[in-house]
């Protein structure tokens, strides 16, 4: 049960669902601010480095290699840096993380992926959705978009929510797709018309019908 007035909404996604467009759409719709790659954006900022080395490191986890490494070795030169002297996976998940926390505190903003759910779990005036489809439609998604790859989307797709559900598990410690995490989960085949509508009936945010407006300001 929703007790607060919502202000927040989360939007995770199967790789190929449109749930992104989705969000473009409801944001553009409720009139709120929509932070999607802008995370990853905002992440190289504060960093202070290249953004399309941050895009590299978007939703995967670093190799396990360079995790054992960090885990397991000290290397006399960089044992001296601190956190924020290194950037990786998870020193841009922790950005991100706390990007997602003061949207929140803002209000009035759509976030996409990036654990923003997790991030976000039991905080009053949030409402979190999966975005799912089928298989055929994330399918002929994946060979409009990348035609020359189309032989293989099945792989492809697969791969994608893989990476996305282990970074979920490694910094989360959460279930990427786990049904709990969400107060709503959509399938994209409706369409996004009907999916807006049917977010916003379930978070409070219809507008008022004409005809309530026009009844309660009758004398």
């Amino acid at each position: 049960m929703l007790h607060a007035p919502i202000r927040v909404i989360t939007i995770e996604r199967e790789y190929g669902s449109r749930g992104a467009e989705f969000a473009h759409d409801l944001a553009g719709r409720l009139g709120w601010r929509l932070l999607d790659s802008e995370l990853v954006a905002g992440a190289a900022r504060i960093a202070g480095v290249d953004p399309e080395l941050a895009a590299r490191f978007d939703e995967r986890l670093d190799p396990w290699y360079y995790r054992y490494g960090k885990a397991f070795f000290h290397d006399p030169i960089t044992a001296s840096f601190s956190d924020d002297m290194v950037f990786d996976s998870e020193r841009m998940l922790q950005l991100i993380k706390q990007q997602i926390l003061d949207a929140a505190k803002a209000g009035n903003c759509v976030l996409v992926g990036r654990g923003a759910a997790c991030a976000l779990s039991g905080h009053p005036g949030c409402f979190h959705i999966f975005v799912y489809a089928t298989s055929s439609a994330k399918r002929e998604w994946f060979e409009r978009q990348f035609p020359r790859q189309a032989d293989h989307a099945e792989q492809e797709l697969l791969a994608h929510d893989k990476r996305r559900a282990a970074v979920i598990r490694k910094f989360y410690q959460q279930e990427w797709c786990s049904r709990g995490l969400y107060h709503m989960l959509l399938n994209s085949c409706i369409g996004s018309e009907a999916m807006i509508a049917a977010v916003q009936c379930a978070a409070g945010l219809c507008a008022p019908a004409p005809e309530a407006v026009a009844g309660h300001a009758r004398p």
